[in-house]
């Protein structure tokens, strides 16, 4: 017999009738298949988008907050907003690579990084982690590369085991610039694949077909300088469940250290978007049907021994370890650059000049390129590391007490017990863990749970956990 799992919670017995006082955002159905069914919209999981409130004078509010000493782990993003292509389904896309920007883009990155690189709230504590996104940083010149690389390291206090990510594609990812940013310290590539289906690639703007992104993959891996992971794209286009369960598996068998698999998102006036509405492309996946790819990706991942370290994260070896996303997630400190890049420092989020060429201009003159800032979110930061906790695939009495009160699990218990009802959670020691299902709907746990702690607050609630 299996023991009996102490998790706080009586089981209820048989599916509770749904408490009225429940939120209706918060209610999935009991009725239906959990994973295609619990809830008729995925909701955004971006718990920190209380409606900010801008502050009057970001400038002198920057100069302010870079006298203050950080503390708490700490992450840095630099941004570089070119792209070879503009791929069908990407909203991210700004500026055309060109091999004459690499250059002035890079000195204007190197001299923000100058520029503060002395004040406290950047000196005062470790960077566990450096994020070079875009964009395309690949699209880069080698010499480039290099040299943006070796400005972070050395501008910025990083952690002995800082996790360094650039962000690639296969396309223009040569051996020498391959070789760059192994040489000026990188030690994790994340590559966008999104799929290695020829055909798809190619109707969605990637130039490299399936042989050239698995030798690619290999080749990269086969130097064992650094986690190598790639992005993986479920819902798209004409996406089967055949060509999805076959992108997953070769991803497994070229043995990476770990694996994104991410939702379409479909970016209002997006090349895909319109392209669709024109009747040129069918239409993506329902939600029910990414509710099925997801499942079967992670079906398989996990049958073969991956671990799941986040809702769209896994990891083969212990050298992935996703430390960025981790720490973004739980509102670590983040020191942003770049053109288009956001960040958080002393509770203020703000996000700089997108307009790159404004950007450099905005650098040389000495300015930090800020396009604006906003206030601290009025709660705690508690309520933040509660809700990231759900990452990791766990609810934890224990953790909701000791930030929101200790009566705060009999005040969530009726939430709790009604999406276990629900098949999104399973018992397990200290709370809950997530099912497949749970895994699939996390974004809509996490804004419900968060909806519910904020109700607590507002009332009056003390929270003790900082």
């Amino acid at each position: 017999m299996t023991p009996a799992i102490d998790t706080g919670h009586a089981p209820p017995l048989g599916p509770p009738a749904v408490p009225p006082s429940l939120p209706a955002a918060a209610r999935a159905r009991i009725d239906g298949d959990p994973l295609t069914q619990a809830f008729s919209e995925r909701r955004s999981s971006h718990w920190f988008a209380r409606r900010p409130r801008p502050v009057d004078d970001p400038a002198a509010t920057w100069e302010a907050i870079l006298r203050l000493p950080r503390a708490g782990k700490t992450v840095a993003y630099l941004h570089v907003p070119f792209c070879d292509t503009h791929c069908l389904f990407c909203g991210f896309y700004k500026n055309m690579a060109r091999d004459r920007v690499s250059a002035p883009y890079t000195q204007a990155l190197i001299r923000e990084l100058d520029r503060d690189a002395d004040a406290p709230a950047i000196r005062s504590g470790p960077v566990h982690a450096v994020y070079f996104g875009g964009g395309t940083p690949t699209a880069l010149t080698a010499a480039d590369l290099h040299a943006a690389i070796t400005a972070a390291r050395t501008r910025l206090p990083l952690a002995p085991d800082c996790e360094i990510t650039i962000e690639g594609r296969v396309h223009g990812f040569d051996d020498d610039k391959v070789s760059a940013c192994l040489e000026a310290g990188a030690n994790r590539f994340s590559i966008g694949i999104q799929t290695f289906d020829t055909a798809l690639r190619r109707r969605y703007g990637r130039q490299a077909d399936r042989a050239t992104a698995e030798r690619f993959l290999a080749d990269l891996k086969a130097r064992d300088r650094a986690a190598v992971i790639c992005d993986l794209i479920y819902g798209l286009p004409r996406q089967t469940l055949d060509t999805w369960r076959e992108d997953v598996r070769t991803a497994i068998a070229l043995e990476l250290d770990g694996v994104d698999l991410y939702a379409l998102t479909l970016v209002p006036h997006s090349p895909l978007v319109q392209a669709i509405d024109k009747g040129a492309v069918p239409p993506a996946a329902s939600l029910g049907d990414q509710a099925r790819l997801y499942g079967a990706g992670l079906d398989l991942l996990e049958t073969a021994g991956w671990r799941h370290l986040s809702q769209a994260h896994w990891a083969r070896t212990t050298r992935e370890r996703n430390l960025y996303n981790q720490f973004v997630k739980e509102q670590a400190s983040c020191l942003a650059f770049g053109a288009g890049a956001g960040g958080l420092l002393a509770g203020h989020r703000y996000r700089l000049d997108g307009d790159e060429a404004a950007y450099r201009e905005r650098v040389a003159a000495g300015d930090k390129p800020l396009a604006g800032m906003f206030a601290p979110a009025p709660e705690p930061p508690a309520v933040a590391a509660v809700a990231a906790s759900l990452e990791s695939g766990r609810i934890a009495a224990g953790r909701l007490a000791a930030a929101l009160g200790p009566d705060v699990t009999a005040q969530l218990d009726p939430l709790l017990d009604h999406w276990q009802a629900a098949g999104l959670l399973t018992p397990a020691p200290g709370g809950f863990a997530l099912t497949t299902a749970g895994w699939f709907w996390q974004p809509n746990l996490i804004s419900a749970l968060i909806a519910a702690m904020r109700d607590r607050l507002d009332a009056g609630a003390s929270p003790t956990l900082a």
